[in-house]
C-alpha cells in the first residue's frame, strides 16, 4: 500500500462484512506450522486472474457477502468472479466474470450475491500488498499476511500484463449452488473412531453459523465416537484442506483454507479435491450431503 502519486492505484471506499487480500497462498510450510491459506475458492480466484491477464501469484480482494466499493485513482481493468453479485461502475451495471474498464475517479461497487458467499475482485497487474513467506494472503487463524481491508486503504496496482480489451474466458466456473450441495468424500484415515451407529453419509447436514475460513461446522444429530476409543487421546496428526474432523461434541468440522496444520481429533473422512471450492461458497443454514462418488 505504498507508492508515488503517479502509480496505478485504487482506494477502498467501503468494505461490507469482510474483505481480505488473497493470492494462491503459501504452500510448503506445514513443517513449521504455517497453513497454505490463499483464496478460499481457488477456481473463482484463478478465473479472475485469467480474465485480466494475471497469474495466481498476483493478489486480489476476497469479498464476503458483497459491500466492497473501490475508487480507481487511475484507469484500471478489473474482473469480478465467484459468488455472482451485482457489479456497478459509476452507478451503471457492468458484466460479471468479464473484463471491465474503470476510468480514473470512477467507483466500482459490489452488491450482495443471491447465492454463494465469496466474490473476488481482481485488478489487472495485481495488488501491491504485504508479503509474508512469499504470499500476500491473509491467514485468519495465524494472523499472517496483511490486515483485513478497511475503508480508506490505498493499494498500488502493478503494471498490467494484458494487452487489448480482454476476452470472454474459455474455461468458465459454475456459479455456486443455492440449495443442497453434494460433496464427495473419501472415508478415513480414522473412520474406525466413528461409532457403527453413526454415519456421515446418507443424511443432510446444515452449515453452522460459526463457520469461517478455518472450517465449516456441520449441524445435525451429533455423531458418536466408537466405544473402544472413548477416553482415548489421539496424538496430533496432519490436517489438510477438506479434512473432516470429529470432535467430542459430535459436530463434524470440514477444514478450509486457513486450517491448522495439525489436530488432535480424529479425521474420519476427506472431501474430494474437485469439491473443495464448493465448500468456500456454502452459506450458514445451507444444506450439505456427504457421500462416496456423489
Amino acid at each position: 500500500m505504498t507508492g508515488g502519486a503517479a502509480a496505478r492505484a485504487l482506494t477502498v471506499v467501503a468494505t461490507g462484512p469482510l474483505v481480505l487480500v488473497q493470492d494462491r497462498g503459501r504452500p510448503g510450510y506445514a513443517d513449521v506450522g504455517v497453513s497454505p491459506s490463499g483464496a478460499a475458492d481457488r477456481g473463482a480466484f484463478e478465473l479472475g486472474a485469467r480474465l485480466v491477464g494475471n497469474t495466481d501469484a498476483d493478489a486480489a480482494f476476497e469479498v464476503l457477502l458483497g459491500g466492497l466499493a473501490v475508487r480507481a485513482e487511475t484507469e484500471l481493468t478489473v474482473a469480478v468472479t465467484g459468488a455472482p453479485c451485482p457489479v456497478e461502475v459509476a452507478g451503471r451495471p457492468v458484466g460479471f466474470a468479464a473484463p471491465v474498464h474503470c476510468g480514473a475517479g470512477q467507483v466500482l461497487r459490489l452488491g450482495m450475491a443471491p447465492q454463494g458467499l465469496r466474490s473476488y475482485l481482481t485488478v489487472a497487474g495485481g495488488l501491491d500488498s504485504v508479503r509474508v513467506l512469499g504470499s500476500a494472503s491473509t491467514d485468519t487463524l495465524s494472523g499472517l499476511g496483511p490486515a483485513p481491508v478497511e475503508a480508506g486503504d490505498r493499494f498500488v496496482v502493478a503494471p498490467s500484463r494484458q494487452t487489448g480489451a480482454g476476452a470472454v474466458d474459455l474455461a468458465p466456473v459454475a456459479a455456486p449452488a443455492s440449495g443442497l450441495v453434494d460433496l464427495e468424500i473419501t472415508v478415513g484415515p480414522r473412520a474406525d473412531w466413528l461409532d457403527a451407529s453413526s454415519s456421515l453419509t446418507g443424511r443432510s447436514w446444515v452449515v453452522g453459523a460459526d463457520s469461517d475460513r478455518v472450517g465449516i461446522r456441520l449441524d445435525g444429530p451429533p455423531l458418536a465416537w466408537a466405544d473402544h476409543v472413548r477416553g482415548t487421546e489421539l496424538a496430533s496428526e496432519g490436517i489438510v484442506r477438506g479434512a473432516v474432523q470429529l470432535p467430542p461434541s459430535g459436530r463434524p468440522i470440514i477444514f478450509l483454507a486457513d486450517h491448522p496444520t495439525t489436530g488432535g481429533y480424529p479425521v474420519v473422512a476427506v472431501v474430494a479435491s474437485a469439491c473443495l471450492d464448493r465448500l468456500a461458497q456454502l452459506r450458514p443454514g445451507q444444506s450439505v450431503r456427504l457421500g462416496s462418488g456423489v
